[in-house]
């Protein structure tokens, strides 16, 4: 049983009944930056809420190259884990603490159990598949549509709305990961940008001066 001040965050989805089923039933657990919390192929019994930090969710290719799909702030769950829990399959997703995270991970029979019976609960999975669709949509529109300038540029400007700062601490190679390239075409990039005044270079920091 967990503290029912720790799911402060879902107060506003839940009522209390489900904030009482979540505390009865989760465990909780803390991550550190880098921490794997979800891996692909993995058979998965808890999904997570996340309470505190960041958490990136990526795909990988056969290469074992790595795409960013979307990123989960407190509040969230990750709609591809419960996909995944809902029809017995492994993960096909990998999860990472973008920055120190505490997770509540609730056992995929009570998901189902009260997906069935407790509207709220309901609600929220729904609404969380369609945040999840509508972020996974806006990730191909990036790669069919955007050149990699303007895809870096996204990024980094979506980079402050996540950490409510306009000076990240990320290093060339963090960023070329995350969109799947090299970290010579993001180090090209970033130069061009700062050229441009719209960022401003460090030592594995920039500072985005526009967005």
């Amino acid at each position: 049983m967990i503290s029912k001040e720790l799911l402060e965050p879902f107060h506003y989805l839940f009522d209390s009944e489900t904030i009482d089923n979540i505390a009865n039933v989760a465990l909780l657990k803390s991550f550190k930056k880098a921490d794997i919390i979800i891996d692909i192929g993995q058979d998965l019994k808890f999904i997570p809420l996340l309470i505190k930090g960041n958490i990136k969710v990526l795909r990988e290719d056969n290469d074992g190259d790595e795409l960013l799909l979307y990123v989960l702030e407190s509040g969230d769950t990750c709609a591809m884990s419960l996909t995944c829990c809902m029809v017995k399959s492994v993960s096909k997703i990998r999860a990472i603490a973008d920055e120190d995270a505490t997770v509540i991970m609730i056992p995929i029979e009570n998901m189902k159990l009260w997906f069935n019976s407790n509207e709220s609960w309901r609600n929220f999975i729904l609404q969380s598949y369609q945040i999840r669709f509508d972020e996974m949509l806006e990730t191909i529109d990036t790669l069919a549509f955007m050149k990699m300038d303007e895809r870096l540029f996204k990024y980094l400007t979506d980079q402050v709305k996540l950490s409510a700062s306009t000076s990240l601490e990320i290093t060339h190679q963090e960023i070329a990961e995350d969109l799947n390239t090299s970290r010579v075409v993001i180090s090209r990039l970033l130069k061009q940008l700062e050229r441009e005044n719209k960022i401003e270079l460090g030592r594995n920091k920039i500072l985005v001066l526009e967005f």
